[in-house]
């Protein structure tokens, strides 16, 4: 487990550029505020038997009305009341274990990854693979691209699909693109962070998803074991330079 309070600052610079990571070290934090404030309640400190309270008068006579003082528990009360108050603390001490343990194991947890979350997004929209040389017109292209900033250039290839799909709780660019190897896939996701280059093969695609600075990244790929990787590789390369980014 990541030390939050690292003070690394290549760790720190990586967080400020990864969602998953920054969001990974913020549930550390709010984790540890609660388990700190849990172990930071007070005991009771025991409290000494109260001795007869008196009040005087002018010569000294007691007052006619008398405070009856608590008697201290007997030695024998005192003993029996010890076992309870160790098996009380001891459950409380096995409930703030498995309590810590739990929000341990919350923590540490793997989410969905982002490429597993791409690949499921496409079982969704199956229709926009199929083969085809009639492009997308370019108002609706550009309706699509529009709230994510950018514009596409001819040398990405045709563009037969372009939809804006919810995504992670965001709205973006799902597209498709012919090309010599068939149909590709194209999500840009501006509100996504990598690193470095991910790239998948699982559930009949096979695809990459590659960083790009200031603009998040780029998921790429397609469908079926007919494409190899490095053919992936260079089908993102064009169309990531075929992208003009217009804010």
């Amino acid at each position: 487990m990541v030390e939050p309070h690292d003070p690394d600052p290549a760790l720190g610079e990586h967080r400020a550029t990864c969602h998953d990571c920054n969001l990974y070290t913020q549930r550390l934090l709010r984790f540890e505020s609660r388990l700190e404030r849990a172990l930071g309640v007070p005991v009771p400190a025991k409290a000494d038997s109260p001795t007869t309270a008196r009040a005087e008068l002018g010569t000294g006579a007691p007052e006619s009305g008398h405070v009856i003082p608590f008697r201290r528990k007997s030695s024998r009360a005192a003993a029996s009341s010890a076992p309870y108050r160790k098996g009380w603390l001891a459950m409380a001490a096995s409930v703030l274990l498995a309590l810590v343990v739990a929000g341990g194991l919350w923590l540490s947890a793997p989410g969905p990854s982002l490429a597993a979350d791409v690949v499921t997004h496409m079982a969704g929209e199956p229709q926009a693979w199929r083969r085809t040389d009639v492009p997308v017109p370019t108002p609706a292209l550009l309706d699509v691209l529009r709230n994510s900033r950018l514009s596409l250039g001819a040398g990405a290839g045709v563009v037969s699909y372009a939809a804006s799909c919810d995504f992670r709780g965001h709205r973006v660019p799902h597209l498709v693109v012919q090309t010599e190897s068939g149909p590709v896939t194209v999500m840009v996701l501006v509100h996504e962070h990598v690193p470095k280059t991910v790239q998948f093969d699982e559930q009949g695609y096979r695809g990459v998803i590659v960083p790009v600075a200031g603009h998040g990244s780029l998921a790429v790929l397609t469908r079926g074991a007919s494409t190899d990787m490095s053919t992936v590789h260079h089908i993102a390369s064009r169309v990531l330079e075929s992208i003009n980014w217009t804010g």
